[in-house]
């Protein structure tokens, strides 16, 4: 996962983390999103596993950005789960929900 976390620093240097679209980068981020990848990694939300959508080598970032979000309380849990379930309308996220939710401090 250390890998993760140096891809999200340089995805957040390189998006400009002051333009508030993206959630904070930090140390609580980092960790949680850590702790995801390690304990949620083969869950799916939408019809990816987890461990692929926390890769920032592809177009989709709106996954680490949510849950960056989620990590540092800018969303709470209804609306997390409100927003990756529209974003993801497979309706078969709870599993990894759950998960994600149980990850948090």
């Amino acid at each position: 996962m250390k890998r993760t976390t140096f891809s999200l620093a340089i995805l957040f240097a390189l998006t400009g983390c002051g333009s508030g679209v993206l959630a904070p980068e930090g140390p609580v981020t980092n960790a949680f999103l850590n702790r995801v990848g390690t304990n949620c990694a083969k869950l799916k939300i939408g019809n990816q596993p987890i461990d692929f959508l926390l890769e920032v080598n592809g177009d989709d970032v709106y996954f680490i950005d949510e849950t960056s979000k989620l990590a540092v309380g800018s969303v709470d849990k209804a609306t997390y789960a409100e927003d990756i379930n529209a974003y993801y309308p497979t309706g078969t996220d709870q599993a990894a929900l759950d998960c994600i939710f149980d990850q948090l401090d």
